[in-house]
């Protein structure tokens, strides 16, 4: 057959050559040792943790190189789009700090090696496919799905490999007129590879993270082109990764399968590959055992979850390098206040075996983080996260921002600071007393404070308040008030003589506590009656004496 006569005939309309393409996408000029890596995702509609896992692995190595990082978006399946969904990738990506040199954006592309969406590239791949016709590596193919699926059957009763190869690829010699004639009456057809036939041959390849690879050669004649004439994923992962110039491909494990289709066509079309890394699947323990991170049924796998919950992306970024980098807690242990741009990214710290997903440890993670953050950011970043998530607690927090940072503040400074707080939904929970349209009542009084001690108590301590002493001589006036009704005005004298006292200043200071906040804990009771200002503690107090008279 003249295969140049049938690649005119099923692209009559493609008359740019793969050398035209290749001089309008050059090689990029860059620093030596810089990589291009690229994030990928499928307008879909759901971003997973693992995509964000693995684009920072691509962030980082790309941007600490020198290099570029870009979005492309992978639509050339339209039965899986979702409208609007490449819009939401990009501002999940964003919202936690991935900053792309080029390619997809909100407002369109940036970038001089677009288009970057698939579905724009179209003729591009076309015109990859023409050549490896008019080359005699590729075919059309006019099998039915019935007359696959009868192959495929066929196959699997005698013991063979499913697929279209050898002498079931009945289409890979059909002559040119049958091939006129089919089209010409209206039949479909898909462009196919014609794969090698060596079956027992195997390529070695080097893996970025996982060294030597060795896997068996592709020989499965696999769709290049569709019926529609868009590509499969694997024709135009090939291609765009060459004419973009991607360097370096960071993937999830689950693509090693594919490795062997994706050598065949570097090699069909006679291109270099990029060197592939293949990171570890995110895991998850059920029981006494793990599996993969799902999202089908883990609502942490997607990013919304995340989101939601309020978890600063700081935090988010920080606990995803903690399980990339084996070595980064040790850096961030001897770097405490340090950008984590400054850390060192390399793909030989990365595992090669899955990864757990520990969400204690995204907590522990997130608490530092926090504390690292200045309250006033940090306020700034609740309120946000309040109002974006509909929460009814927003115009309060919005309504005097200063007033939230100072709440936000306390103990932040201290010698052994705070770290009991991990993420916006549980920090409005935490500091809701400090609101009158929130404060609730969650704790009762001591039970070793009788009953009829309370307003007693509570009385003395708001005919004594000052609101312009410091700590010290405030914890005196409850000394004191303590040792007037009956309490010891140290814990250890209680200790030590049980029977002369009802209690110790701990249990009227908790008393106190439980009037202002609703809460046998909480943090630092006199920074509390600071932030509260004068009117609201003395409210507050006189609202739980007017109460608990009542409940009698």
């Amino acid at each position: 057959m003249d295969c140049g006569k049938l690649a005119e005939l099923l692209f009559p309309d493609i008359k740019e050559s793969p050398e035209d393409y290749e001089a309008r996408y050059p090689a990029r000029t860059l620093p030596a040792g810089a990589w291009v890596t690229r994030l990928g995702p499928s307008p879909t509609g759901f971003v997973h943790l693992g995509n964000l896992y693995v684009a920072f692995a691509n962030e980082r190595l790309a941007h600490q190189s020198g290099g570029v990082f870009f979005l492309r978006i992978e639509d050339t399946d339209s039965k899986r789009e979702t409208p609007g969904a490449a819009e939401a990738v990009i501002r999940a990506l964003d919202h936690y700090g991935l900053r792309f040199d080029e390619g997809v954006t909100v407002a369109g592309e940036s970038g001089a090696y677009g288009p970057y969406r698939q579905s724009d590239r179209k003729d591009i791949y076309r015109c990859f496919a023409k050549r490896l016709v008019s080359e005699g590596r590729a075919y059309p193919c006019f099998l039915t799905n019935a007359e696959l699926d009868a192959i495929r059957a066929e196959q699997e009763a005698a013991g063979l490999t499913p697929g279209l190869y050898g002498d079931r690829a009945a289409h890979r010699s059909l002559p040119l007129e049958a091939v006129r004639r089919r089209i010409e009456s209206g039949e479909s057809y898909v462009i196919r590879l014609r794969a090698r036939d060596d079956a027992a041959s195997s390529f070695t390849i080097k893996d970025g993270i996982r060294g030597t690879l060795t896997m068996p050669v592709n020989t499965m004649d696999i769709v290049l082109l569709k019926t529609d004439g868009m590509p499969t994923y694997h024709f135009a992962h090939v291609t765009d990764e060459h004419l973009m110039r991607t360097t370096h491909v960071i993937r999830g494990e689950e693509w090693i399968s594919s490795l062997p289709v994706h050598i065949a066509l570097f090699e069909a079309l006679g291109l270099t590959p990029p060197i592939y890394c293949h990171t570890a699947v995110l895991m998850k323990s059920e029981g006494k055992t793990k599996r993969k991170l799902s999202k089908r049924k883990d609502p942490e796998s997607s990013l919304a979850y995340y989101r939601e919950a309020g978890y600063h992306p700081l935090a988010v970024r920080e606990y995803l390098l903690t399980i990339l980098n084996s070595d980064f807690e040790e850096w961030r242990a001897e770097n405490p206040e340090a950008d984590t741009d400054t850390f060192t990214f390399t793909t030989d710290k990365m595992s090669r075996s899955g990864i757990l997903f520990d969400a204690d440890k995204l907590n522990d993670v997130s608490k530092d983080v926090l504390l690292r953050i200045p309250a006033a950011a940090l306020a700034a970043f609740l309120a946000d996260w309040a109002a974006e998530s509909g929460r009814p607690e927003a115009s309060l927090l919005r309504s005097d921002l200063r007033y939230l940072e100072r709440i936000l503040d306390i103990g932040r400074h201290d010698a052994n600071p705070r770290k009991d707080l991990a993420y916006g939904a549980q920090i409005l929970a935490f500091i809701g007393y400090f609101y009158d349209a929130l404060f609730r009542a969650e704790d009762a009084f001591p039970e070793n404070v009788p009953r009829a001690d309370v307003p007693k108590l509570l009385g003395g301590y708001l005919e004594s308040y000052d609101c312009k002493d410091d700590r010290a001589a405030w914890f005196e006036r409850v000394r004191v008030l303590a040792e007037a009704n009956g309490y010891a005005a140290k814990p250890k004298d209680f200790k030590k003589n049980p029977d002369l006292y009802k209690g110790h200043v701990g249990d009227v200071s908790t008393v106190i506590r439980i009037a202002l906040t609703g809460r046998q804990n909480s943090p630092d009771l006199w920074e509390i009656q600071r932030i509260l200002g004068e009117a609201r503690t003395r409210a507050r107090i006189a609202g739980a004496i007017e109460a608990e008279i009542a409940a009698r």
